[in-house]
């Protein structure tokens, strides 16, 4: 079961201005099974957004360029930093605050009523998604 349905909070942002479309279409492309889980999706609307940051329970986090998928995790050298129970990661919970304030939630209804060639558009990139 996936933690946002154990009464976990789990929020998301990703950049609602794409560096790449393509990639853009694969990442919305799992809203829908996120947003059934129980996860809140945001998307950041003044820019682009690239840095990864995590936060949890207040007391790790992790902030880096690393995608989380194969090319990012093996191939290849990005980097990221692991912070536990230092002062620095209120500053970092607090900014991931800001930057939802200035996001557009993804609101499962609305999101569900995309048209039927964007949701086939994204099944069929679902398809190379290990590629890009």
């Amino acid at each position: 079961m996936p933690r946002s349905k154990r009464g976990v909070d789990v929020r998301i942002i990703t950049p609602f201005i794409p560096d790449k479309k393509i990639v853009q279409i694969l990442t919305r492309s799992h809203y829908d099974n996120l947003l059934d889980s129980g996860v809140k999706i945001y998307e950041y609307t003044p820019g682009f957004i690239h840095g990864k940051t995590f936060v949890s329970d207040g007391e790790c986090a992790v902030v880096g360029t690393i995608n989380l998928d194969y090319r990012s995790l093996y191939l290849h050298f990005e980097c990221a930093t692991y912070l536990y129970n230092v002062p620095i990661i209120d500053n970092i919970y607090k900014d991931f605050l800001r930057t939802i304030r200035v996001s557009k939630k993804i609101n499962k209804d609305v999101w569900e009523k995309r048209s039927l060639s964007k949701k086939i558009v994204e099944s069929i990139l679902r398809m190379f998604a290990p590629l890009v």
